[in-house]
Protein backbone atom coordinates (compact mmCIF):
# COMPACT_ATOMS: atom_id res chain seq x y z
CA UNK A 1 0.00 0.00 0.00
CA UNK A 2 1.00 3.41 -0.73
CA UNK A 3 1.72 6.20 2.38
CA UNK A 4 -1.63 7.89 1.31
CA UNK A 5 -3.59 4.42 1.42
CA UNK A 6 -2.11 4.11 4.81
CA UNK A 7 -2.89 7.40 6.52
CA UNK A 8 -6.67 6.53 4.51
CA UNK A 9 -6.53 3.61 6.68
CA UNK A 10 -5.83 5.20 10.21
CA UNK A 11 -8.50 8.18 9.25
CA UNK A 12 -10.86 5.55 8.76
CA UNK A 13 -9.98 3.69 12.02
CA UNK A 14 -10.28 7.15 13.82
CA UNK A 15 -13.68 8.46 12.00
CA UNK A 16 -15.89 4.76 11.41
CA UNK A 17 -14.52 3.59 15.53
CA UNK A 18 -13.88 6.28 17.43
CA UNK A 19 -16.37 9.03 15.78
CA UNK A 20 -19.08 7.08 14.60
CA UNK A 21 -18.98 4.45 16.84
CA UNK A 22 -19.08 1.52 14.79
CA UNK A 23 -16.36 -1.18 16.66
CA UNK A 24 -17.69 -4.05 14.31
CA UNK A 25 -14.73 -2.51 11.67
CA UNK A 26 -11.91 -3.23 14.02
CA UNK A 27 -12.14 -6.91 12.86
CA UNK A 28 -11.56 -5.27 9.40
CA UNK A 29 -9.43 -2.91 9.82
CA UNK A 30 -6.88 -4.73 12.50
CA UNK A 31 -4.90 -7.82 11.38
CA UNK A 32 -6.25 -11.11 14.07
CA UNK A 33 -2.42 -10.45 15.39
CA UNK A 34 -2.46 -6.78 15.94
CA UNK A 35 -0.91 -6.07 19.24
CA UNK A 36 -1.52 -2.34 20.98
CA UNK A 37 0.72 -0.73 23.04
CA UNK A 38 -0.17 2.23 25.32
CA UNK A 39 2.75 3.36 28.09
CA UNK A 40 1.88 1.90 31.50
CA UNK A 41 -0.62 -0.94 30.65
CA UNK A 42 0.33 -4.56 28.95
CA UNK A 43 0.02 -5.27 25.33
CA UNK A 44 -3.57 -5.74 24.45
CA UNK A 45 -4.60 -8.27 21.26
CA UNK A 46 -7.24 -6.99 18.85
CA UNK A 47 -10.13 -8.58 20.92
CA UNK A 48 -8.79 -6.28 24.42
CA UNK A 49 -8.20 -3.16 21.87
CA UNK A 50 -11.91 -3.66 21.22
CA UNK A 51 -12.76 -4.04 25.41
CA UNK A 52 -10.31 -0.45 25.75
CA UNK A 53 -12.21 0.94 22.73
CA UNK A 54 -16.10 0.32 24.45
CA UNK A 55 -14.55 1.09 28.04
CA UNK A 56 -13.34 4.61 27.00
CA UNK A 57 -17.11 5.05 24.56
CA UNK A 58 -19.20 4.06 28.03
CA UNK A 59 -16.86 6.49 30.13
CA UNK A 60 -17.01 9.60 27.25
CA UNK A 61 -20.15 8.61 25.08
CA UNK A 62 -20.36 11.87 23.22
CA UNK A 63 -16.51 11.87 22.68
CA UNK A 64 -15.16 12.86 19.18
CA UNK A 65 -11.39 12.43 17.78
CA UNK A 66 -9.85 14.93 15.72
CA UNK A 67 -6.36 14.17 13.85
CA UNK A 68 -5.01 17.16 14.28
CA UNK A 69 -1.66 15.96 12.27
CA UNK A 70 -1.12 12.87 10.10
CA UNK A 71 2.68 11.79 8.91
CA UNK A 72 3.44 8.57 7.33
CA UNK A 73 6.91 6.85 5.90
CA UNK A 74 6.81 3.69 4.46
CA UNK A 75 4.67 1.33 6.29
CA UNK A 76 4.49 3.68 9.10
CA UNK A 77 1.57 6.61 9.90
CA UNK A 78 1.79 9.22 12.86
CA UNK A 79 -0.87 10.43 14.17
CA UNK A 80 -0.70 13.65 16.66
CA UNK A 81 -4.80 13.87 18.23
CA UNK A 82 -7.40 15.54 20.68
CA UNK A 83 -10.30 13.37 22.04
CA UNK A 84 -12.87 15.17 23.56
CA UNK A 85 -15.71 14.40 25.52
CA UNK A 86 -17.91 14.80 28.68
CA UNK A 87 -17.66 11.82 31.58
CA UNK A 88 -20.49 10.45 31.77
CA UNK A 89 -19.41 7.09 32.50
CA UNK A 90 -17.05 5.42 35.27
CA UNK A 91 -13.70 5.44 33.51
CA UNK A 92 -10.84 3.46 35.37
CA UNK A 93 -12.65 3.11 38.87
CA UNK A 94 -13.95 6.89 38.69
CA UNK A 95 -17.54 7.47 38.91
CA UNK A 96 -19.11 9.94 36.14
CA UNK A 97 -18.33 13.46 37.06
CA UNK A 98 -19.91 15.07 34.19
CA UNK A 99 -16.72 17.14 33.41
CA UNK A 100 -16.19 18.10 29.35
CA UNK A 101 -12.78 16.59 29.48
CA UNK A 102 -9.42 16.79 26.53
CA UNK A 103 -7.08 14.42 25.89
CA UNK A 104 -3.85 14.66 23.71
CA UNK A 105 -1.49 11.71 22.54
CA UNK A 106 0.30 10.91 19.60
CA UNK A 107 0.12 7.20 18.15
CA UNK A 108 2.33 4.99 15.74
CA UNK A 109 0.16 2.52 13.66
CA UNK A 110 2.25 -0.16 11.33
CA UNK A 111 0.02 -1.41 8.10
CA UNK A 112 0.91 -4.60 6.25
CA UNK A 113 -1.64 -5.99 3.84
CA UNK A 114 -3.81 -3.25 4.47
CA UNK A 115 -4.48 -3.95 7.74
CA UNK A 116 -2.69 -2.32 10.89
CA UNK A 117 -0.60 -5.05 12.62
CA UNK A 118 0.64 -2.90 14.97
CA UNK A 119 0.04 0.50 17.20
CA UNK A 120 1.72 2.16 20.26
CA UNK A 121 0.47 5.08 21.92
CA UNK A 122 1.28 7.70 24.34
CA UNK A 123 -1.43 9.65 25.59
CA UNK A 124 -1.17 12.46 28.47
CA UNK A 125 -3.25 10.37 31.09
CA UNK A 126 -2.09 12.55 33.74
CA UNK A 127 -3.82 15.41 32.55
CA UNK A 128 -7.01 13.68 31.95
CA UNK A 129 -6.88 12.89 35.88
CA UNK A 130 -6.63 15.99 36.77
CA UNK A 131 -9.46 16.88 34.67
CA UNK A 132 -11.60 14.06 36.31
CA UNK A 133 -10.62 15.32 39.93
CA UNK A 134 -8.48 11.53 40.06
CA UNK A 135 -5.50 13.25 41.17
CA UNK A 136 -4.81 17.19 42.44
CA UNK A 137 -3.34 19.07 39.91
CA UNK A 138 0.15 20.36 39.90
CA UNK A 139 1.03 23.80 41.91
CA UNK A 140 0.76 26.91 39.70
CA UNK A 141 4.41 28.59 39.13
CA UNK A 142 4.34 31.42 40.69
CA UNK A 143 7.01 34.32 39.04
Amino acid sequence: MSTEENKALVRRFDEAVWNRRDPSLVDELFAPSHVFRAAGSPPLDREGHKQMIAHFQGAFPDGRNTTDELIAEGDKVASRWTYRGTHRGAFQGIPPTGKQVTLTGISLWRVEGGQIVESWHEADFLGLMHQLGAIPAPPQATA
